[in-house]
């Protein structure tokens, strides 16, 4: 099968997207090392491709000077009037405090120097406590800020649906929420997904491949322990995985999955992304990118050769309704960080 070109969505009226996002944590360190000019020009294979969109955050390593890198070295081969052709998400991620505006635009000038814009596409906040509403002071010098001309897009990280409204009732325009979302974690479906729809938030998904544990790689292979999982990665999603279920149901759900990907000629990747791309509000799916050492184009690129049909749908159920509501388990979206 020959894949289509990537999908594209509008996450604003000037935004313009892939509908599936590169992620850039597995350059922070904690995926294997990655050598930076490998990593630039495995960049560049991935935009030809048409995956144009990045993910990634202040604290995920080098991936801000990567891509001022990239942006640098694609103006002097393609053209500078060519750099709009690359979207870069980055997320604000600070401790706790007061929330002034030299705090703020201190924080937004690195990103801004390390990326090499004049203005960030998107900026995707991030906040540990709610308890401490100095979250909103600095949601509200942000939206200075971006009405300024310094961020294109104010976003928001790992949010859940009770602090989306306090932030919509406090006047403060957000146009996406970045949340865990596979088959195996469904808590935005819960509330979030509604939510969103009713007041014109998109939701960007991560974790829909859990990490690389779904895919056929892992089908009838025995319950890892800690030494097999050699990432953040498969150690995040591997907890998340014992939440849900356990190895037995997980190994259940690949099998499913595995006859899906075969009716469709693709991988259990594929049926995995297909399944949250179609869901409710969301407007694109972050696969992460291991840039140089891994490389994943051209069977991402058949997530977008997929139709599921009711019959599809139907066969995963029996499996999904034995899994533990992670709504319960673990509380809305982000309470898995606080």
């Amino acid at each position: 099968m020959s894949p289509s070109a990537p999908s594209r969505c509008r996450l604003a009226p000037d935004l313009n997207t892939c509908r599936i996002l590169n992620g850039m944590w597995q350059v922070s360190g904690t995926h294997g090392r990655i050598d930076p000019a490998r990593a630039v020009e495995a960049m560049f294979a991935y935009h030809d491709a048409g995956f144009t969109t990045w993910d990634l955050a202040d604290h995920y390593g080098p991936a801000e000077d990567l891509i001022g890198e990239f942006r640098r070295r694609f103006a002097e081969r393609r053209g500078a009037g060519r750099l709009g052709e690359i979207q870069a998400f980055t997320k604000w991620v600070p401790h706790p405090g007061p929330m002034t505006r030299s705090v703020v635009e201190d924080a937004l000038g690195v990103s801004l120097r390390r990326m090499g814009v004049d203005t960030l596409d998107l900026l995707q906040f991030h906040w540990w406590d709610y308890a401490d509403r100095r979250y909103l002071d600095a949601l509200r010098q942000l939206a200075d800020l971006r009405d300024e001309g310094k961020i294109r897009h104010l976003a928001l990280t790992n949010f859940d649906t009770e602090r989306l409204g306090a932030i919509a009732d406090n006047g403060i325009r957000i146009v996406s929420n970045q949340v865990q979302y596979s088959i195996v974690d469904r808590r935005p479906a819960a509330r979030m997904a509604a939510w969103c729809t009713e007041h014109g938030v998109t939701l960007l998904a991560y974790g829909t491949l859990l990490g690389g544990l779904l895919s056929e790689a892992w089908l009838g292979r025995p319950e890892p322990g800690r030494s097999d999982l050699g990432t953040a990665s498969l150690q995040k999603y591997k907890r998340t995985i014992d939440a849900w279920g356990d190895w037995g149901l997980f190994q259940e759900l690949l099998a499913a999955l595995k006859r899906i990907a075969d009716k469709h000629r693709v991988s259990i990747a594929n049926i995995g992304t297909r399944y949250v791309l179609d869901r409710p509000a969301v407007a694109g799916v972050i696969i992460g990118a291991r840039l140089g050492l891994a490389e994943h184009i051209a069977d991402n690129a058949r997530s977008f050769d997929i139709a599921l049909d009711a019959d599809d749908l139907a066969a995963l159920e029996p499996v999904l309704a034995k899994g533990r509501d992670l709504m319960r388990v673990i509380g809305d979206c982000g309470d898995e960080y606080r």
